[in-house]
């Protein structure tokens, strides 16, 4: 018999040699890969080194397309994320220069060019000492830009798409981050508690209305000129890709009216207002379509309850009213009732009917502009608004929106839970928000923010006492 002489280290130190020999291998092949699909896909007419790029930091967990959406990690509850975003300053001076042909001065009033989309520019995108590839990058919004530019204010609002040039980079195909295609960064335009947007998009969810989740990230630019402090911002999911497919049945039609179709008013019905925002090989309108014509049919005057039950065939009325009810509490006037935007409507596989999604919430929370928002026994409100005045003008779904005011004054939105959310909140932001610095901030002095906090504080106990005025439950 022979005895072998068992050397343990030796072995584990040659499996370990061989192990990082096959990694290297891997990699290697993975890039050679890469790199003969991107000459046989620019068929040589670009040079290899503008479409090919290595990706060491890549993983399946962190940038593969075959995992489901980490909120734990990309929405914490608990902390403030950084990001560090690198931009060429060519591709910077590309998206400032778009940005001032298309957002200017025309007669002493900052107007942007209708129909305007920003362009994309590609960043490198890290986090946590990993990086993302060529992540799409541009700006967002309407009334934040312009004020940036008013104001002479870097603190811009961003969108993310990290696989918007797979076709120029095929390393980065099925880019995500954590499970995510694209993110939006909302700068806390003219919230000086920085809170607004996140605070509404919790109470909608935690009342049973679907809505996107938010978190705080203190966001860093390097454009050419060394990192920079932008500033406190929120991050927000986007509906489109991953709201519809974890909070509902994904594969309905989304839609997000702009425009005077988006109020539904007689004589406004328009598919090019309604704004299709996937399943776009399909030309079918007939759900939005459907709403319209019932909504103006002739039966809400003559046979109310037959034209009830056909509206609710085709529309969650129950769900409306119930976002109609924490908004009104709540107040948020840019969006339906008082703007034509700021909302979404998803046709539901579940239960094929037109679902409301609530949308951009960085006004919420107070008293508003524009006229202010709306009361809450909305006596206000004209057919201009129908999917309001309609329905508030029938006694049934009037009392049941009232049992929705009730509902979410005890919770989701009693002056105890928000003052103790808003304190939180607080407390976890203030150090990144009171560091903005200037022509990187809205903030007019740090102790602004404070001021912010108080007046959540204080808006909650006038909202609830308002509610309970309307409905006479104490």
């Amino acid at each position: 018999m022979k005895f072998i002489n068992y050397q343990p280290c030796k072995s584990i130190h040659k499996v370990t040699v061989l192990h990082n020999f096959r990694k290297k291998f891997v990699f290697f092949f993975r890039s050679l890969v890469i790199l003969m699909l991107t000459l046989q896909i620019s068929g040589c007419k670009k040079e290899w080194s503008e479409s090919f790029i290595l990706t060491p930091d890549w993983s399946e967990e962190t940038h593969g397309n075959n995992i489901s959406p980490n909120y734990s990690i990309v929405f914490p509850e608990d902390k403030v994320q950084r990001f560090d975003i690198i931009i060429s300053s060519k591709e910077w001076n590309k998206m400032q220069g778009d940005l001032r042909a298309n957002v200017r001065f025309v007669n002493n009033q900052l107007v942007v060019t209708p129909g305007w989309v920003p362009i994309w520019v590609p960043c490198s995108f890290r986090f946590n000492g990993k990086e993302w590839y060529k992540v799409g990058i541009r700006y967002k919004g309407n009334s934040s830009l312009k004020e940036c530019i008013r104001r002479n204010i870097s603190k811009y609002s961003f969108k993310l798409d990290f696989d918007e040039f797979e076709n120029n980079y095929p390393a980065i195909k099925n880019q995500r981050f954590y499970g995510f295609k694209q993110l939006n960064l909302s700068n806390g335009f003219d919230d000086i508690s920085l809170m607004r947007e996140k605070s509404a998009a919790d109470l909608f969810r935690e009342f049973g209305i679907p809505s996107s989740r938010c978190a705080f990230c203190e966001i860093w630019i390097d454009y050419g000129e060394g990192s920079k402090y932008f500033g406190l911002y929120t991050l927000i999911e986007e509906v489109e890709e991953t709201v519809i497919t974890n909070q509902f049945e994904g594969g309905g039609n989304l839609y997000k009216p702009e425009g005077s179709a988006a109020t539904f008013a007689y004589g406004t019905f328009n598919i090019f207002q309604m704004f299709r925002q996937n399943n776009l090989e399909n030309a079918d309108y007939s759900d939005v379509k459907s709403l319209y014509d019932i909504l103006h049919s002739p039966l809400r005057l003559s046979d109310q309850t037959e034209w009830k039950s056909r509206l609710e065939a085709v529309f969650d009325v129950p769900h409306f009213l119930k976002w109609l009810a924490a908004n009104t509490v709540m107040q948020n006037w840019d969006t339906y009732g008082k703007t034509q935007h700021n909302y979404y409507l998803y046709n539901n596989p579940k239960t094929k009917k037109l679902t409301w999604i609530p949308w951009d919430n960085n006004e919420a929370l107070r008293p508003g502009k524009e006229g202010g928002a709306l009361s809450l026994p909305l006596n206000e409100v004209s057919d201009k608004w129908p999917l309001i005045r309609f329905l508030i003008n029938d006694t049934c779904y009037f009392s049941m929106y009232k049992s929705y005011v009730k509902e979410f004054i005890a919770c989701p939105f009693s002056v105890t839970q928000f003052t103790e959310r808003v304190n939180l909140q607080a407390d976890l932001i203030r150090k990144f928000a009171t560091s903005e610095r200037k022509g990187c901030t809205f903030l007019p002095s740090p102790f602004a923010f404070e001021q912010g906090v108080l007046d959540l504080q204080n808006h909650v106990q006038a909202r609830v006492n308002a509610a309970i005025e309307l409905t006479g439950v104490k």
